[in-house]
């Protein structure tokens, strides 16, 4: 059995998770409630405390989907409890970012700034501060929404590997490369 989806889910108090006939999984909780469509042929009981999913053969296909939607059910439990943040510095002199509601402004060495709507089911923060690079944070219940939108801001300026510059995610490692005249 795959060991990713053989876990079981917790499912902490306060958070309720139903499944209906057509294999919707709806996940309730403090901060919100998400749903999921799974795989039809997996099935998924639910008792005190924990949700345990499982298939019904050992074919590829059955095998390749029960990690991925164990996990996508894990990560909707996670985010109607905790919620997900994503950061992501802007690296560059110059490089501004502001926002006004959930409309991002990115100003990112182009001769104009770009307008970015953010989907209404996330939080968006910017911040400004002098000595440290301009921030965007993005926060949400959806693991899968807040991913997606990161990586659309990410693709304006992705990082170069000469100077570094460019939009990153907080923490991440670029690899940078020696120049021309490094080959002398």
């Amino acid at each position: 059995m795959s060991r990713i989806g053989k876990a079981p889910i917790e499912i902490p108090g306060g958070v309720t998770v139903t499944v209906d006939n057509s294999n919707v999984v709806k996940v309730k909780g403090p901060k919100g409630e998400l749903s999921q469509q799974i795989d039809r042929d997996l099935s998924i009981e639910i008792s005190e405390g924990e949700a345990v999913l499982s298939r019904p053969t050992d074919q590829i296909r059955h095998k390749s989907v029960h990690g991925l939607y164990r996990s996508l059910v894990a990560n909707m439990v996670t985010g109607v409890t905790e919620g997900y943040t994503k950061e992501m510095e802007l690296i560059g002199v110059g490089y501004r970012a502001g926002n006004t509601g959930n409309l991002l402004e990115l100003t990112l060495g182009y001769s104009h700034p770009i307008y970015f709507a953010i989907p209404s089911e996330l939080k968006l923060e910017t911040k400004m501060e002098k000595g440290t690079p301009p921030t965007v944070i993005l926060s949400g219940i959806d693991k899968q929404l807040i991913g997606q939108v990161a990586a659309k801001i990410r693709a304006f300026r992705s990082p170069e590997p000469y100077k570094g510059k460019g939009i990153r995610f907080k923490g991440e490692e670029i690899r940078r490369k020696a120049g021309k005249t490094a080959a002398k």
